[in-house]
């Protein structure tokens, strides 16, 4: 296991996931079970092979079996399941296979479109593997081929997931155990990812056929203030656009509704799709570049790049009377891009606006 990672120029510490923490829990008490004496550290096997040694805590033997606990550790990730406890219970049974069940703290699946069936642990699919096969060979080791029923709870887990985006998803009553490396990568832009695919799967599986995505906070307040959008089908994408637009073709969506601030749109005008201050920032240089081509002469264009906002550069177009015209070829742009990233499979419509000038686009072919 890689101990480090470098973002932005920082060196940071990777940690492990729920779905580990459940492996090593199980593996342990499986192996107390076998041996008769308390573990106090084990060797599990992450999807790709590697080997982790995670410690153990508070192992315990009781009437059915045995007991063990292990502490997330997230590494520099900001997590809000770090240092929770991953309890796993074990038994052996007469029934020939391992037996992987969701106890207290673990949620349970109540909507279709996640990796789990509707009334299933929210016990996701890896994690169920790497609990299998690690106690697989342990059983091979110590000869038993019977079965062997793996109980996995979390402590205080129905608290804990009410700050997760588990009651959003439809998961109830706890955490999910997830994780399909094994790893925790600190700011790992898969696992945002990864989560809007499974939010936007969700959504299709209630029987939604367009999907309204903003990227963040702002957006969403101006969608229900202003444009009275409520629902279900609604999904903040952050800086995400590219990956939902493809995933949104993957899902076979017929429709999708993008709502975004002229501070974001400027930049998918310019062909970003993702949005992240780190991979550039030419807003200034795209208003400027289309209030030249619309008459604004060499002070206009030094004013706008001298502006630390969109709403400022905005105020300037608008004292120039040219704000309509440059926002709408920004908007053409804009949903040329989102159309060739699409590859027009979907019907797109796109919602410019701004905090002082509300919609923007009003002059451009979409509409709400």
């Amino acid at each position: 296991m890689k101990d480090f990672v470098i973002k932005n120029g920082k060196k940071l510490r990777c940690g492990f996931t729920t779905g580990t923490c459940a492996t090593a829990a199980a593996a342990a008490a499986v192996m107390m079970i076998f041996t008769g004496k308390t573990v106090e550290s084990v060797a599990v096997t992450l999807p790709e092979g590697e080997i982790l040694f995670i410690d153990i805590v508070n192992p315990s033997f009781n009437v059915e079996g045995t007991r063990c606990y292990v502490k997330k550790d997230s590494g520099d990730d900001p997590d809000i399941t770090d240092g929770i406890l991953v309890c796993a219970d074990v038994r052996l049974d007469d029934t020939g296979k391992i037996n992987i069940e969701g106890g207290s703290g673990v949620g349970r699946v109540t909507q279709k479109g996640l990796d789990q069936p509707v009334g299933e642990a929210a016990i996701n699919s890896v994690p169920r593997k790497m609990i299998s096969e690690n106690i697989e060979k342990i059983c091979r080791q110590y000869k038993y081929y019977g079965g062997i029923t793996v109980i996995i709870s979390v402590p205080d887990g129905e608290k804990i997931a009410k700050k997760t985006f588990n009651p959003n998803l439809g998961i109830i009553g706890g955490i999910s155990i997830i994780g399909t490396t094994g790893i925790v990568e600190p700011m790992s832009e898969k696992a945002l990812i990864d989560s809007l695919k499974l939010e936007m799967n969700v959504i299709k599986e209630k029987g939604y056929d367009k999907l309204i995505a903003f990227p963040g906070n702002y957006a969403e307040k101006f969608l229900g203030e202003q444009l009275g959008i409520r629902g279900e089908n609604r999904l903040k994408f952050s800086n995400y656009l590219g990956d939902v637009l493809d995933f949104a073709v993957e899902l076979k969506f017929r429709e999708i509704l993008i709502v975004g601030h002229i501070g974001k749109m400027v930049k998918v005008a310019g062909g970003m799709m993702n949005t992240h201050s780190h991979n550039g920032d030419f807003r200034m240089e795209m208003l400027s570049c289309y209030a030249a081509l619309y008459g604004a002469n060499s002070d206009i264009i030094y004013e706008i790049l001298s502006c630390l906002t969109t709403e400022q550069a905005l105020n300037i177009l608008e004292r120039e009377n040219i704000h309509y015209k440059v926002i709408g070829k920004l908007s053409e742009k804009a949903e040329y891009y989102i159309n060739k990233r699409l590859d027009n499979k979907i019907k797109a419509k796109l919602i410019i606006y701004s905090n002082n000038h509300g919609i923007l686009n009003k002059q451009t072919k979409t509409e709400v």
